[in-house]
């Protein structure tokens, strides 16, 4: 055990930091805004199976790994806001329906079921659904977490060095004021900003903008019960509901850089897809909008892997940040001590690219 430098205050550094430091490391993290990118963003769903699609079944298979450590995950951390009621997708129109079916037979085919419902059945479980949606799937495996709660716990227990890094090296961290954090092992998780940190990661990392929005019911609106996914003509939308009555609304995507601001369209999509699958969001109040940069891969898996000796890469989550983070943190950890990482994270490793 030694000294570790961890790159990136986000949801997967700050849980690499925490395992590592109950594995009798001693890190630090090096961010200039701790908890402050698409973490923070983030709508905090934790759905491999919503998320499948064919091709991806490793990513499959590694995010349903995670999602299993998800309760002992939380259970240790404390309050993180862990939902356990499910997912509802619902489809707007017939074609959207049609890919559904192909989501749910892919499904089937990898030995993963989920339920198809009429319209009516939908209902049952989530009122707020409109009456015009005709059919969907439920699947109640799907977990949600509080993604700020999560983060505010995991921030409480790390050590920070509150500077931007220039540049990684084996055994060391060029900070933006010039000076260097030393270290046994680095551990570049740095999101979408973790491409410019490290040669090998230059081609593998990309930034991918999202925007959300957060609702709060007003006394009369009818509250969201569950996380409801749907397809809207072909676009992607989510609610996630809080305990407090907030609703985060998001599914935007787009190939901007690292551009932050919120786009008048987004806002719009978003709020025109969101009220055609849950009438009763007109009623909410609109009380934040804001964009995150997520760090995408080629093939959207994650990149969890020595890059060089004292050098590791835990990024391109792309989506599933959330997700992965227990899984991502145990198999660094397994890394660091030279044990074997779990076998669905072989996958993430980069000799597999």
């Amino acid at each position: 055990m030694g000294k570790l430098a961890v790159v990136g205050a986000g949801v997967i550094g700050l849980s690499v930091a925490w395992r590592a430091l109950q594995h009798g490391w001693l890190p630090v993290v090096i961010d200039p805004s701790p908890c402050s990118g698409a973490s923070w963003v983030a709508g905090g769903m934790l759905a491999p199976v919503t998320e499948a699609w064919p091709g991806e079944e490793p990513l499959l298979e590694l995010g349903e790994a995670s999602l299993r450590a998800w309760p002992e995950f939380a259970a240790e951390l404390g309050d993180v806001g862990l939902r356990t009621e499910g997912t509802v997708v619902a489809a707007f129109d017939s074609a959207d329906a049609r890919q559904l079916d192909i989501l749910a037979e892919h499904l089937a085919s990898v030995g993963r079921d989920v339920d198809r419902l009429t319209g009516p059945e939908l209902r049952r479980l989530e009122p707020v659904i409109a009456t015009s949606v005709r059919s969907g799937l439920s699947v109640p495996g799907d977990l949600a977490v509080d993604n700020r709660k999560l983060l505010t716990v995991l921030r409480s227990k790390a050590t920070f060095v509150q500077q931007s890094a220039r540049a990684v090296r084996t055994g060391e961290v060029e900070l933006a004021d010039g000076s260097t954090e030393r270290a046994d092992v680095v551990v570049i998780a740095a999101g979408a900003w973790s491409r410019g940190l490290h040669p090998r990661l230059n081609s593998l990392v990309r930034p991918v903008k999202g925007e959300i929005l957060r609702l709060r019911s007003r006394p009369g609106s009818l509250p969201l019960g569950r996380t409801v996914r749907a397809l809207v003509e072909s676009r992607p939308v989510y609610l996630v509901p809080r305990e407090d009555g907030e609703v985060v609304l998001g599914a935007t995507q787009y190939e901007a850089g690292y551009d932050t601001d919120v786009m008048v369209r987004g806002v719009h999509d978003l709020l025109r897809d969101a009220q055609s699958v849950v009438p009763g969001l007109s009623e909410y109040r609109l009380v934040e909008s804001a964009a995150g940069v997520r760090a995408s891969s080629p093939d959207n898996l994650p990149l969890i892997d020595w890059l060089e000796p004292g050098v590791l890469a835990a990024t391109g989550h792309h989506r599933n940040g959330l997700l992965l983070a227990p899984i991502t943190a145990e198999a660094v950890v397994a890394m660091l001590n030279g044990e074997p990482v779990p076998e669905a994270a072989s996958a993430a490793r980069l000799e597999a690219r």
